[in-house]
């Protein structure tokens, strides 16, 4: 290992910049082949031809970059000198509107997730309930517990990026959507105590794996030549409320 401060610079991003574990990952897998490139060569001018040989997008080599830049302003901050930042130059990345989901498309998921065991099917419609409502992430959904739901309030607590928490409110649909699923379905899935809401088949909290299973199955059954992913469910939360008359920010 060609890098100093290594286990101390991902306790740095764990326990004080309060990163995800998926950022901590993507950052470990980027320096992991900077350091790679380190063993060849240590003229920065060659990693450019050295990322593209790993066959990585512009997009994949910026956020390799930048986890680099960030590692040596870390090392900086400890006295350390440092290679010039600027040979760091990101490549253009061109930048695309995102895909919002639209109610029919959501219409259309709705009713292909639908299953044998009336159970699962509840359970599944909630999962795209709470995806839609909520406009939340996926690692932010299969965190969800019983004790971050407010039934008298009408709000879910979300923990985001960073372990920030912010309060969603309910539409009045999903929160007795909600109600029913909690009181007559997610008993019925549980095989042991848990605390979250969301119970995969094997009555545990579901996994990422599991929400992108269940999207990528639910996606070819309604006619959907590629997988609906979670991100469009976010944007088409927010187009939504924004055609409902809410406010931007």
């Amino acid at each position: 290992m060609a890098l100093k401060h290594w286990v101390d610079f991902f306790d740095d991003l764990e326990h004080v910049r309060g990163r995800s574990i998926n950022t901590i990952q993507a950052y470990r897998r980027d320096l992991e082949l900077f350091d790679e490139f380190l063993q060849k060569s240590k003229n920065l001018d060659h990693l450019y031809r050295f990322l593209q040989k790993n066959k990585l997008s512009p997009r994949s080599q910026a956020r390799v970059l930048s986890s680099i830049r960030t590692y040596y302003r870390y090392c900086q901050e400890r006295g350390d000198k440092i290679p010039d930042l600027n040979q760091l130059r990101p490549p253009k990345v061109s930048v695309e509107l995102p895909e919002a989901l639209s109610y029919g498309d959501f219409q259309k998921l709705y009713k292909a997730c639908l299953v044998e065991s009336p159970h699962k099917s509840a359970r599944n419609q909630m999962t795209l309930l709470l995806l839609f409502g909520l406009g939340c992430r996926v690692s932010e959904l299969i965190q969800l517990n019983l004790q971050d739901f407010s039934e008298t309030e009408g709000w879910l607590k979300v923990l985001g990026k960073g372990n920030k928490e912010r309060i969603v409110p309910l539409t009045q649909n999903l929160l007795d959507e909600l109600k029913i699923y909690l009181d007559h379905v997610r008993p019925h899935l549980c095989k042991e105590s848990t605390p979250t809401i969301l119970v995969n088949d094997r009555g545990r909290r579901p996994s990422r794996v599991d929400i992108w299973r269940w999207l990528e199955a639910w996606s070819k059954r309604a006619g959907f030549s590629k997988t609906i992913s979670p991100h469009k469910f976010r944007h088409g939360c927010a187009t939504a409320l924004l055609e409902g008359g809410a406010d931007l920010r």
